[in-house]
């Protein structure tokens, strides 16, 4: 008990003297020894003297002082309380941080500039070693141990100068056989009996020597060997000796002219000398003078050699050369591969009957759905029924102005035509053919009824009668403005009129049967040059100058915009089958458009000089042609494919000529017969002209 409490004693005067405590700690805490001692003496009944002595012996009085002042501890730095933070967050407070005492260590006054920095280090002999602290915002200067220490960690050594790395070290295991040896394991099994892996892997290696899969190393040749560089190569070859060796280009050979006796007339005049010496020396065709001799020794040494020598090695030095490769490409294989005419007949090719009747310019033709009859309107005011095989004109019929557009009903179940004249659309009956047919057209159009409440029409309908009746007259569709162009729809009720100077009613629509009309767009987008139904589903094709625009009629929306890349639309028509379109325009071109493919021409033919004013489909043969102010119609070859995958196949077939040039007017319209491989055009020089 004495010895513990001994122990306990001179440890606290220990550390009481290692940290200056003061006295008053010092006696508070023996004050508390001496009563644990005395309830422990209590409760034993053993509490000695000596034991109580002990405790009387105190180290000598200290001067009481801050414990912290000579703190090592690297923990914590005890000047700045803000703890391992980041130190900007103080930058824009006027202090850094607080001391012990909770007291704000505040920045320096003024911030060193640039100029200060550097007057300080031309003048502090110490800036070299002088430090900023950010805890504090002070200054600090190493001492030579601090820096010493720098230098041993840049240096990759040990902090500690004193430290040797490289003490003898103690071998732990010897050679010798000891006494009572570290480990002292039964040696293995395996230690002294033969491997049989390695029985196996030797096995095999000397099996496959003696196959002779392994041979054995050659003895190296030490023997330096030597080689022409040049051997292997010929240099005669392109890339012979250097890759890219361009020859120089040889110097033209003498001619007469340089010959010391050449013929005279080689020889100059007074004058050819004259005008010789006034050119330039770039001008001049030689670049001496041609002389006569008597003999190889009377010419004298050549004064301009030594320049002409120098020059000649400038080019060759200097002069670059560049070695072209050139493509020799068949301009044959360039052309595309079509194929030939004779392969993709028929097609129209010669020019049969020759329509002839009217005495003005033919606009328009229209061809009826049996193929058998043939309306044209002309600029004579007439309109013509021609009976296609023959050529005869059957009947004449005359109107009150021009007619710019004509159009066979497509319903062969009804016999009439719609034709365009000044401000009306006039549907006519031309009795023609089957009698039964065209009565009970007649019977149709009289057994219509008006409906009570009439809606309000942008046009006027009237039923014709009296003389009108009897020239064939039979509904009047009266529009405020110049009509001109009128379509059909596929099933014969509905017909498109295109009214160009008519504001937002450039396009009409009417349906036969309920005489009725309506415009179907509130507003045009710019002017109208046609309109199409298309062939098969609900659709209707709007061409304006410089766009063809797609309308669902059903939905009533905008389904496709295609954009024809020419200047001015003239004409359109749509493939039976619906999915390709070709535009003419007045800019002598012909798009061809893919619309499962893109709103872009598929194929752009500039085969016409002049403007293209018509341009048709045929319903049953894959052709198509164009009609133009040059006075020819060109038969193309449009093959499209039920396969999605393969492009339509384009190839121009037949130009046929025949068309007088008029008034710098050509062909005006042309269409296809809807069964035979035959073609109609009308032209500027009043006749109707049938290929075959």
């Amino acid at each position: 008990m004495a010895a513990e409490s001994m122990s306990v004693v001179g440890d606290r005067s220990s550390k009481t003297t290692g940290n200056k405590r003061s006295l008053p700690d010092l006696d508070e805490t023996d004050q508390n020894l001496k009563v644990a001692r005395k309830e422990e003496g209590e409760n034993n009944g053993k509490l000695s003297e000596s034991d109580c002595s002990l405790h009387l012996e105190q180290p000598g009085p200290t001067s009481p002082g801050d414990e912290y002042e000579e703190d090592t501890s690297d923990e914590e730095d005890i000047r700045n309380t803000v703890g391992n933070i980041p130190m900007e967050w103080y930058k824009d407070y006027p202090h850094i941080g607080y001391d012990l005492d909770g007291k704000k260590i505040y920045k320096p006054i003024r911030n060193k500039d640039e100029l200060d920095e550097f007057l300080d280090k031309m003048e502090n002999p110490d800036y070299w070693r002088t430090i900023p602290d950010k805890m504090t915002g002070t200054e600090i200067r190493l001492t030579d141990e601090q820096i010493d220490l720098i230098h041993r960690i840049q240096k990759g050594q040990f902090g500690d100068a004193k430290f040797n790395p490289h003490e003898p070290s103690i071998d732990f295991f010897t050679h010798e056989t000891m006494i009572h040896p570290v480990t002292n394991h039964p040696a293995h099994k395996r230690s002294f009996i033969p491997s049989l892996i390695e029985k196996e892997k030797v096995s095999k290696l000397v099996n496959a020597i003696k196959m002779g899969w392994i041979k054995p190393r050659k003895p190296r040749d030490d023997t330096p060997q030597y080689y022409d560089l040049w051997a292997k190569e010929d240099p005669n070859a392109i890339l012979g000796r250097h890759k890219m060796h361009i020859p120089a280009p040889k110097l033209k050979l003498p001619g007469h002219e340089e010959s010391y006796n050449p013929p005279p007339e080689y020889l100059l005049t007074e004058e050819e000398r004259l005008a010789w010496e006034q050119q330039e020396p770039e001008e001049r065709k030689l670049s001496f003078l041609p002389q006569k001799f008597t003999s190889l020794r009377a010419v004298p040494a050549f004064s301009r050699f030594i320049h002409e020598r120098f020059e000649r090695c400038l080019d060759l030095y200097l002069c670059p050369r560049q070695r072209k490769m050139r493509v020799n490409v068949d301009p044959e294989d360039l052309i595309p591969k079509l194929p030939k005419p004779k392969d993709l007949q028929p097609f129209p090719t010669t020019q049969a009957l020759v329509y002839t009747g009217h005495t003005n310019l033919v606009r328009c033709i229209s061809v009826s759905p049996s193929g058998q009859w043939l309306a044209s309107g002309s600029d004579d005011s007439t309109i013509r029924f021609w009976e296609v095989c023959t050529g005869r004109c059957l009947r004449t019929i005359e109107v009150e102005g021009v007619v710019r557009s004509i159009a066979w009903n497509p319903n062969p179940v009804q016999c009439l035509v719609a034709l365009t004249v000044e401000q009306s659309v006039i549907i006519v009956n031309p009795c023609l053919g089957d009698k039964l047919l065209y009565n009970a057209t007649d019977q149709i159009i009289a057994s219509f009824e008006k409906p009570e409440e009439e809606p309000a029409q942008p046009v006027e309908w009237t039923a014709a009668d009296g003389d009108a009746f009897d020239k064939g007259y039979r509904l009047i569709i009266k529009h405020n403005k110049l009509v001109k162009q009128v379509t059909w729809h596929g099933k014969g009720d509905y017909l498109a009129t295109v009214v160009p100077d008519n504001g937002n009613a450039q396009v009409l629509i009417h349906q036969l049967s309920k005489r009725q009309s309506q415009n179907p767009f509130r507003k045009n987008k710019g002017m109208v040059q046609c309109v199409l139904f298309h062939p098969i589903r609900p659709f209707f094709f709007v061409a304006t100058q410089r766009y063809i625009r797609i309308y669902n009629l059903l939905k009533q929306e905008l389904t496709k915009k295609l954009m024809t890349n020419c200047k001015w639309v003239s004409s359109m028509a749509v493939h039976p089958g619906g999915d390709n379109v070709i535009c003419g325009s007045y800019d002598s071109r012909l798009a061809w458009f893919d619309l499962d493919l893109s709103t872009k021409p598929y194929k752009m033919l500039r085969h016409h000089k002049k403007a293209l004013r018509g341009v048709a489909f045929h319903k049953h043969y894959p052709l198509f042609a164009s009609a133009s102010d040059d006075g020819t119609v060109i038969v193309c070859h449009g093959m499209v494919y039920s396969d999605l995958l393969q492009n339509p196949l384009i190839v121009p077939v037949k130009l046929l000529r025949g068309h007088e040039i008029t008034r710098d007017l050509g062909v005006l319209d042309v269409t296809f017969h809807p069964t035979q491989p035959w073609l109609f055009s009308s032209g500027a020089d009043s006749t109707i002209r049938l290929f075959t």
